[in-house]
Parts: C-alpha cells; structure tokens; sequence
C-alpha cells in the first residue's frame, strides 16, 4: 500500500519540495499508514446459551466419541464371547489325484482321481467358563457405558467453566470500558480547564496518564474474552469461537440425603460398575474347574467310492475333558482376579470419601463466597460514592485532581473485585452441583 502511494503522489512533488518540505509529505503519510493499521471488522460471533453449550460439547467434542467407541468394542467383545458358546458349522471339499489308481485282484481301493465332501458340526455340551464368560463381557459393555457417561460429565463441566471464563472476561471488559470512560471525562474536564487557564498542564496529564493506562487494561481484557470464546469454541467441537450468552442461575438443591445424590454421581456409578463386574469374575473362577464336554456329528461323501470307502458315512463323536493338574496356573488366576476385585473396592471406597468431601466443600464454598460477593458490592458501591463526592469536590476546588484519580481507580479495582467473587460464587455453585450429581440434568 505504502508503494502504491508513492507512485500516485511523487509526480506532484518536485525534488526541490521534498527536500525542503519533508514534514509536509511526512504528514500526508500519516492518515495513510493509520488506515493500513486499522484493525479488520470482525464477524459476529456467535453467542449460545449454558444449557445449548453443554449439549454441543457432549455431542460434537471428540473426547466424548472416544468413550463411546469403547462401548462397541465391549459389544464385539461380547459377540466373540457368545460365539463359543454356539454350534459351530463348518465344511470341506477336498480332490486327491494319484499316479495311478490302487488296487489289487480287479479291486480298485482308492481311485486315482477321487474327490470328499465332509462337514462338522459341533455342538458345546458342558462349558461353564465359557457361559461365565458371557456374562462377565456383558458386564463390561455396561462398565464401558458408564465410562462413557462420566466422560461426558467432565466434557460438560469443562464446557461450563469455559462459559463461565467468557462471562468473567466480559464483566472485566466492562468494568475496564467503565473506567476508561469516567477516565476521559476527567480529562476532558482537565483540557478543559487549561484552555480556559484555571488548570494545569500537569492535572491534564495525569489525566491522560489515566487514560493510556486504562485503554491498555481494556485492551487485554479484550484480548482475554476472545481467547475464552476460543477455548469455548475448541470444548464445544467447533472451528471458529463460540460466545458465551447469560450468566446462568444455578439452584441449589438439597444434599441432606447422601445415598440420593451419592447414586447420582457418574463417577461413583462407573466405579460401582467396575467392582460389579470384578466380583463376578471372582464367583466365577470356580467354573474354571469344571469339565467340558462337546457332540460333533461328521458326514462325508467320497465320489468315485473305493473298495474299502464307502460312498457315503458318517461320524458322531462326544469329548469330555477335566483339568486335574495345571501346575497352579488356574491357583494364580484366581488370585489375579481377587486382587483384581479388591483394588476396585479400595478405588470406590476411596471415591466415595473424595465425593463427601467435595459436596462439603462445596457447600462451605457457597456459603463462603456469597459473603464475600456481598462484601464486594458495598465496597464498589463505597468507591462509586467515593469517586462521584471526590469529582464534584475537585469542580468545586476543594481537592487536587490526584484524589480524582485515587478515587477512580479504587472505584475500577473494586468493580474488579466485585467481578471476580461473582465469578467464584457462580463456580460454587456449579461445584455443588457437579459434587452433588445434578450436573448436567
């Protein structure tokens, strides 16, 4: 740009004008370089609500398809353990070809070209590990269920604190924005009064100091909230940044009947699935020990037919099998799956403490910082008075505009607090209920 604009002014500039008037082409420049730097208009973006953000992160984030391919890969597990439980069915077709026929006194015995269809089918009698099995791989396809159930609570409550993130960043922008506005009107007010020659140069730029360092604090703040939309966006699947709506009201409910929100918990369901599906592998080790026993019915047709082969037989075996001595292994699979269990009873046992810990809290928490934000909003409430009393005093005379200053940022630092113990009385609030199994509903 800056090229293109050389080429259409030089020709009406003489050499001689600009090296005697270089300021006046420097000051052409000026608007030119200010375009060039104007930043893009952004395109709206676009703004959901708490309840709308969490479903999309449950539906379209790919930590939450991930849990899910577990389920069908607990269902495949299922199929296969199903499968050798069932009547198997096979068959065969086999050509034999010789040099020469064989025989002997005119008798042909095997035909130098003959060609034998046989089949199986067997049937499982007695296996007890194998329908234990069964079981125990339809259990886990639950485990995998629940598994993927409390992933997509964290998804959830991920996607919540991001929305909050973007309502928190937004407050400050306004507060900043607040602030930078009473701060130009403070100045104004200065300028003002130096042109009509009651001020100073000094009180106009300690204004304007002021000022510059509000616009820098609003500028990070804006910076902030676009990169909360954008971890918003990358929780709720999405390629561009996703803003947040309303700051959501969470109703708290009643935490007095522990085994009610204790069974709520995804977490201690997918731990309670777990131990579930351990203690069945523990009942059902003794099974191992049992016999195994199977039918198998054989035809076979056989063409051209020998002497000694008829043309058409058939073949009905039953095996039964006990294992006597396996040199402890079966011993060391039992204690495996024992182990096994009882690690799953410390991991519940251990979640379920962690869980009454996190709803008191919880509970401490909102009741600590709704005292707080209290404590906040009177103390903003305070500073404004503070700021309104102390300007008209500075109009009026009686103070210097250091006070005014003093007063305006006591009044932007306490609507900074006034913001943060919002945002940590909103957290609380969805802390209890994530403690308490309420959240997502």
């Amino acid at each position: 740009m800056f090229k293109a604009f050389i080429q259409y002014v030089a020709p009406t500039f003489r050499s001689a004008d600009l090296k005697v008037r270089p300021r006046y082409l420097l000051l052409t420049l000026v608007p030119v370089v200010a375009l060039a730097q104007t930043p893009p208009t952004q395109a709206p973006i676009e703004r959901v609500t708490l309840d709308q953000a969490v479903q999309r992160a449950i539906e379209h984030n790919p930590t939450v398809a991930q849990a899910t391919t577990a389920i069908g890969r607990a269902e495949a597990l299922l199929q296969q353990a199903r499968a050798v439980t069932r009547p198997s069915v096979s068959a065969s077709l086999t050509n034999t070809t010789l040099d020469s026929e064989r025989g002997f006194t005119g008798g042909v015995f095997q035909p130098q070209n003959q060609s034998a269809i046989t089949a199986d089918l067997t049937v499982p009698i007695i296996a007890a590990s194998r329908w234990a099995a069964t079981s125990q791989a339809r259990d886990q396809i639950d485990v995998a269920k629940l598994s993927a159930g409390d992933v997509r609570r964290q998804v959830a409550v991920a996607a919540a604190q991001a929305y909050l993130a973007v309502i928190v960043q937004r407050r400050q922008v306004e507060v900043n924005e607040r602030a930078r506005d009473a701060a130009k009107a403070h100045l104004d007010y200065a300028s003002k009064r130096l042109a009509s020659g009651a001020g100073s140069r000094l009180n106009e730029l300690r204004a304007a100091q002021e000022v510059s360092a509000d616009e820098f604090r609003l500028e990070n703040s804006r910076l902030a909230v676009r990169r909360a939309q954008e971890a918003l966006g990358v929780l709720l699947g999405a390629n561009n940044p996703i803003d947040a709506g309303e700051a959501p009201a969470f109703d708290l409910p009643d935490i007095s009947d522990e085994s009610a929100w204790m069974a709520a918990r995804t977490d201690i369901q997918f731990l309670s699935a777990q131990r579930r599906a351990a203690d069945r592998i523990v009942k059902d080790s003794f099974k191992d020990f049992w016999p195994t026993a199977s039918a198998s019915f054989d035809p076979q047709l056989i063409a051209p037919a020998g002497l000694f082969q008829p043309s058409k037989t058939w073949r009905v075996t039953v095996t039964l099998s006990q294992p006597i001595y396996e040199g402890g292994l079966r011993h060391g699979v039992m204690r495996q799956r024992q182990v096994t269990f009882d690690l799953a009873t410390l991991a519940l046992t251990a979640q379920e403490i962690q869980a009454r810990s996190e709803v008191r809290m919880a509970k401490e928490s909102v009741d600590s910082y709704e005292r707080a934000l209290a404590s906040a909003q009177l103390s903003a409430q305070q500073a404004n008075d503070v700021l309104r009393i102390t300007t008209s005093a500075f109009e009026a005379g009686a103070t210097t505009n250091l006070e005014v200053i003093d007063a305006q940022r006591s009044a932007r630092d306490a609507e900074a607090v006034v913001t943060v113990a919002e945002d940590a009385a909103r957290r609380a609030r969805l802390d209890l209920l994530v403690a308490l199994g309420r959240f997502p509903r």
